[in-house]
């Protein structure tokens, strides 16, 4: 049996010391643009039970060197939620290494963002507008920052004590964003608009008649039936929708669902962002175009960050190595 290494532990704040925002870019890009084939990362799975669940994001990672998953598990009672990433040898099946992934899952999503972004938008410094101020909204941001060149960035979010903080925040960052008055205001400012907050009543954030030709619009706050943030007239006028898991944006989304039931067509406009990215797909492909990125969040971004992070963290030494508490079993016996 090959030897096996200890298992690295890294704790969330390891995890964000760990991580570099252009090299997270430029793993999911390598990721995205490699064959991956389908059953490498099947759907997620859910399981429920009274008030509790437990999600899984499985899958191998392309170069089959690493194979692990993301785990979810929830209290809706409790309102607490615990982030588990186990990572293993594809070679030994070793269990390398342990992530408290609280902090991957915000990483994952922006970098992903900023991606697909710089590769649909027309403007290599676009404009943006920020609809929310919270964690994700700060994340895609400094995203796109660190990630190539911006124009002006405003935000909006409803408290103007949001807004102000939000504005310090990203400043201590290098970054320069003004206070829109409305959420309306910040997009008619914008070529590209991040969503990145949804309404106490989870009505539409973003309305697609504030929506101008060749903008391209981030929408990341829609990711399961129940929640809203663009309106169907936003799905209308998108020329090209891009999703990171194309299935269930269609059909497990509050957004594409109400475009749905409101009779808005847009199967034939929906493409993936492997797609995209591995050049299958041109993406945009008419400056005037509408693009459409939404996202629900993939299992290939979280083992690509995860094992970049665990990369960094092995040549900074970072983290925490225990003898291998999981021992692979010898099956040829």
């Amino acid at each position: 049996m090959l030897p096996v290494p200890q298992t690295l532990l890294l704790s969330d704040a390891d995890v964000r010391l760990a991580f570099d925002w252009a090299a997270g870019v430029d793993a999911l890009a390598a990721a995205y643009g490699a064959s991956v084939a389908a059953a490498q990362f099947p759907p997620r799975t859910m399981a429920r039970g009274n008030g509790l669940w437990l999600r899984t994001l499985s899958g191998v990672l392309p170069g089959q060197k690493v194979i692990g998953a993301k785990l979810i598990a929830a209290s809706m009672t409790a309102q607490a939620a615990s982030y588990l990433i186990p990572l293993f040898d594809g070679a030994t099946m070793a269990l390398t290494a342990l992530l408290d992934g609280a902090s991957v899952t915000g990483l994952r999503t922006a970098a992903t963002s900023a991606l697909a972004a710089r590769r649909l938008c027309r403007e290599v410094a676009p404009r943006v507008a920020v609809i929310g101020s919270g964690f994700e909204a700060r994340t895609h941001l400094e995203a796109l920052a660190r990630s190539g060149a911006l124009g002006a960035a405003q935000v909006f979010s409803p408290r103007e004590t949001s807004r102000t903080a939000f504005c310090q925040s990203m400043a201590e960052k290098g970054i320069a964003v003004t206070a829109a008055e409305s959420a309306e205001a910040a997009v008619a400012q914008a070529d590209l608009v991040l969503c990145a907050a949804r309404s106490r009543d989870e009505s539409p954030t973003v309305l697609g008649n504030w929506l101008r030709p060749g903008m391209t619009v981030i929408s990341i706050g829609s990711t399961l039936p129940e929640q809203r943030e663009l309106d169907p007239e936003a799905i209308a006028r998108a020329d090209l929708i891009v999703a990171d898991m194309v299935e269930e944006v269609a059909d497990d989304t509050g957004d594409m669902i109400a475009a749905n039931q409101a009779g808005v067509a847009f199967a034939h406009k929906l493409v993936s962002l492997e797609a995209v990215i591995s050049g299958t797909h041109p993406g945009r492909t008419a400056a005037e175009q509408i693009v459409l990125y939404k996202s629900v969040g993939a299992a290939i971004q979280d083992l690509a960050i995860a094992a970049l992070c665990v990369d960094r963290a092995r040549a900074a030494g970072l983290g925490t190595s225990i003898p291998a508490p999981v021992r692979p079993v010898d099956k040829s016996k």
